[in-house]
């Protein structure tokens, strides 16, 4: 049994990283992403693969690896919880320099890897926010990448577009506290154009899978 206290989000959020374990009671109100391989199950429910789901003093049964959120709805004024992030966490640009981020109030967590996962929060301030359509990862030069961002405050979607203009927008997905977006790569970990755009002021958790052979950034 391993469990791990994750502290990127800290002091705004409680992360734990729970793996290889029978059964495990969650107090309390939490998030819950499936970052394993095998489905979970909950109270006779499955949840498979990177899907997510908010649940209440629960037990999650035959779990090879989960993450817990706590404390993503116990805010009663957001505005005030994402102006004190701002506060603590640089812009995506100040950190990454990606062009296509300049000048976007778009802010990150630290990153941690746990093995081939890399984990960042989010927080995504402007109503639209125009992070920009993109489909490369250049940090990864192995084909395989994965990335699946789950919901934590606030209302976003994921859209995607046959070509790096909007007008081409041809799916989106609604999310909310506790919703992680369908994986949209291929088997050789090709995307469409795509982005998350915010509906509200938004604090998302992205997470990364590398592919066997691929060392995490530095």
């Amino acid at each position: 049994m391993s469990s791990q206290t994750i502290d990127i989000a800290q002091p705004f959020f409680d992360v734990t990283f729970v793996s290889a374990v029978e059964s495990y009671d969650v107090v309390g109100r939490a998030i819950v992403i499936n970052v394993g391989d095998d489905s979970i199950f909950i109270e006779g429910q499955t949840l498979t693969p990177l899907q997510s789901i908010i649940v209440v003093n629960a037990q999650l049964i035959r779990v090879d690896k989960v993450l817990l959120v706590f404390g993503f709805d116990k805010y009663k004024d957001e505005a005030d919880l994402m102006a004190s992030i701002r506060q603590v966490w640089p812009s995506a640009f100040e950190l990454r320099g990606e062009e296509r981020l300049r000048g976007v109030e778009h802010y990150m967590s630290p990153k941690v890897w746990l093995g081939q996962m890399g984990l960042t929060f989010y927080h995504s301030a402007s109503i639209p926010l125009n992070v920009g359509l993109h489909k490369e990862h250049p940090f990864c030069a192995i084909p395989g990448f994965r990335e699946v961002h789950t919901q934590i405050v606030g209302l976003g979607k994921m859209q995607q577009c046959a070509e790096q203009d909007l007008s081409t927008l041809y799916l989106e997905e609604i999310m909310a506290p506790g919703v992680t977006h369908r994986p949209m790569y291929d088997a050789d970990g090709n995307y469409p154009w795509h982005q998350f755009e915010t509906i509200t002021p938004s604090i998302f958790m992205a997470l990364e899978f590398l592919p066997n052979g691929a060392n995490p950034p530095s």
